[in-house]
C-alpha cells in the first residue's frame, strides 16, 4: 500500500498546484456595472470588496449577493485536503470485508480520473465548453417545462414564495424530464452513451461489463432505472459487483433530480443556474469513479468476472409516444414521491425541533446556544445537532473554520432525510450570505447522490424486485452501500474543495 500512497499523494499535489497555477490570471476583482460572470469557476465567483468578502452577482437584478471570504493560493489547506482523501479511504479500508484482497491498483486509477476530471471541468477549456453546453440543456429545460407550468397553473406561480416554486415548477421539471430520458431511451441515444463510458471503465478499472453499465447509466439515470439496463446479469451477480451497483446509485444524480436542484440553488438567474448546473454535473461525473474506489475497498473484487458489455433494451416503449407515456408516468410518480418525502421529514424536523426547543428553554440551552456560537443558532434543534456531530469531518474534507457546523448540518440533513432537504437547506444559506463560496461549492458535490435511510429501502425495494434472489443480500449491504455513497461524495468535495485552495 505504502508505494500506492507515494504515487498518489505527489499526483494530487502536481495536478492540484499547476491546475491553479494555470487559472491564477482569471481570478479578477469586481469589474465594470455590466460585467458578466465567465465560463471558469474563479470567474463565476466575483471577488473583493473593499472589506475583503467575496460576492455573487446576480445577473437580473445587476446586485452583488455578499458571500464570505474569497479563495487564495494556501499549501496547508491543500496538504489538509490530502490528508482528508488519505483518511476517507482508511474509513472505507477498516469497513473492507477483505483487506488482503483490496486492489490498489483500481484506487489509485479512480482517484487519478477524479482528480483529472475535477482539474479538467474546472479549467481545461474543452471540457468547460461541454459541461456548460451539457449544463445548457439542463437550464433550457427548466425553461421549457416553466411554459407547461405556466399554462397549468397560471396565477399560482408566486416568484415570493419558496414552497409554490417548488410544487408548481421544481416538481413538474422531474416529470418532464422524466420524459425526455424515457424518448432518449427509446431511440437508444442514453445506451450509447452509457455503453461507452462502461467499455472504458471495465477496461479502466477491472470492473465487469454489468456493474459498469450501472455505474454509468447511474450518472443519468436514478437507482432503480440505471439496473433495469443490466437486469438479467441481477441474479447472478457476485458480493463485490452487487455492492458497486447499490453504491453507484447512492452516489450519484439522476438526471431529473438534477434539474430540479439546478432550479434550487440558480434561482430564476440565468447565470447561477449555468454556474450549478455545470458543478451538479460534474458532481455526478466523479461520484462515478468515487463510487468504485469505496465499494472496490469495502467489499473487494476476488472471483471472476465477465467483462462483455451488452446494454439492455427492454421497456423502452412500443413507439415514441408510448415511450413518452411511460416516462410522463414514472415521473409522476417520482415527483408525487419526492413532494411525500420532503412532506414527512419536513414535519418530522418541526416536531423534533419543538421537542428540543422546549428542552431548550427549561434548561436555559438556548440562551447558552445562541451566546456560543454567535448566533449561527439560537436554539436547541435537530440542525445544530447534526452541525457538531459532522464538524470534525467537515474539517477533515477542508471546509474552514467558519462554514464547518453549517456544513455539517447540510451533511447530516442529506444522510438521515433527503439529499432534497440538503440542497433546499443549502439554497437558503446561500441565499443569506451564511457560507463562503468555496463552501457553497463544495456542498453541491459534497451533496450529490441518493445515500440517505431512505435509499436502502428504495433499492431492496427496486432492485429486489429484479432480482428476488439478491433480497437478503441487499438487505445486508443497505448500510454499507449509504457509508460507500456518501464517502464517495466526500471524495469528490475534498477534491474540488482542495484544487479552489
Amino acid at each position: 500500500m505504502r508505494k500506492y500512497l507515494l504515487v498518489i499523494l505527489p499526483l494530487i499535489f502536481i495536478t492540484t498546484t499547476s491546475g491553479l497555477a494555470t487559472t491564477q490570471d482569471s481570478i479578477k476583482t469586481v469589474q465594470t456595472e455590466d460585467q458578466q460572470l465567465s465560463d471558469s469557476v474563479a470567474d463565476e465567483i466575483v471577488l473583493s470588496q473593499p472589506s475583503g468578502g467575496s460576492n455573487l452577482l446576480d445577473s437580473e437584478t445587476n446586485q452583488i449577493v455578499p458571500v464570505k471570504s474569497s479563495f487564495e493560493f494556501n499549501l496547508l489547506t491543500i496538504l489538509r485536503g490530502m490528508f482528508g482523501l488519505l483518511v476517507i479511504i482508511a474509513i472505507a479500508y477498516v469497513f473492507s470485508s477483505n483487506r488482503k484482497a483490496v486492489s490498489w491498483r483500481v484506487v489509485v486509477t479512480g482517484l487519478v480520473i477524479q482528480v483529472v476530471l475535477a482539474v479538467s471541468i474546472l479549467y481545461v477549456p474543452v471540457i468547460r465548453f461541454l459541461f456548460e453546453f451539457v449544463g445548457k440543456i439542463f437550464v433550457k429545460i427548466l425553461d421549457f417545462t416553466k411554459v407547461g407550468s405556466e399554462f397549468l397553473f397560471g396565477e399560482f406561480l408566486d416568484m415570493d414564495k419558496y414552497g409554490t416554486i417548488f410544487a408548481f415548477q421544481i416538481l413538474p421539471t422531474i416529470i418532464f424530464f422524466s420524459a425526455i430520458t424515457s424518448v432518449l431511451f427509446y431511440y437508444g441515444i442514453i445506451q450509447k452513451i452509457v455503453y461507452g463510458l462502461a467499455w472504458v471503465m471495465t477496461r479502466v478499472l477491472k470492473l465487469s461489463g454489468a456493474e459498469s453499465l450501472s455505474v454509468a447509466g447511474n450518472i443519468f439515470l436514478g437507482q432503480t432505472e440505471s439496473p433495469l439496463m443490466i437486469k438479467e446479469y441481477l441474479p447472478k451477480m457476485n458480493r463485490s459487483e452487487m455492492l458497486l451497483v447499490m453504491t453507484g446509485g447512492m452516489a450519484t444524480l439522476a438526471g431529473g433530480v438534477l434539474a430540479a436542484y439546478i432550479g434550487f440553488l440558480g434561482g430564476n438567474d440565468p447565470v447561477q443556474r449555468l454556474i450549478f448546473a455545470k458543478h451538479l454535473l460534474a458532481a455526478s461525473v466523479m461520484a462515478a469513479p468515487g463510487a468504485i474506489i469505496i465499494s472496490k475497498i469495502l467489499v473487494p473484487q476476488s472471483e471472476n468476472i465477465e467483462k462483455d458489455v451488452e446494454v439492455s433494451r427492454d421497456k423502452v416503449g412500443s413507439n415514441v409516444l408510448d415511450a413518452i407515456s411511460n416516462g410522463t408516468t414514472q415521473g409522476l410518480k417520482l415527483a408525487v414521491n419526492v413532494a411525500a418525502m420532503l412532506l414527512v421529514f419536513l414535519a418530522f424536523i418541526a416536531l423534533l425541533n419543538f421537542v428540543m426547543l422546549k428542552t431548550g428553554d427549561w434548561t436555559n440551552l438556548n440562551d447558552i446556544i445562541t451566546a456560543k456560537t454567535n448566533g449561527q443558532f439560537n436554539e436547541l434543534s435537530l440542525q445544530f445537532v447534526l452541525g457538531y456531530l459532522f464538524a470534525p469531518v467537515m474539517w477533515l474534507i477542508g471546509v474552514s473554520g467558519d462554514d464547518m457546523i453549517l456544513m455539517g448540518r447540510l451533511l447530516g440533513e442529506k444522510i438521515i432525510m433527503t439529499e432534497f432537504v440538503g440542497y433546499i437547506s443549502l439554497a437558503d444559506l446561500k441565499a443569506v450570505g451564511a457560507l463562503s463560496t468555496k463552501s457553497i461549492i463544495m456542498a453541491t458535490y459534497m451533496l450529490c447522490g441518493f445515500a440517505n435511510f431512505a435509499s436502502i429501502g428504495i433499492q431492496i425495494g427496486g432492485i429486489g424486485s429484479l432480482a428476488p434472489n439478491q433480497r437478503v443480500l441487499l438487505s445486508k449491504f443497505g448500510m454499507r452501500a449509504l457509508l460507500a455513497g456518501t464517502l464517495a461524495s466526500l471524495l469528490s468535495a475534498t477534491i474540488v474543495g482542495t484544487i479552489l485552495s
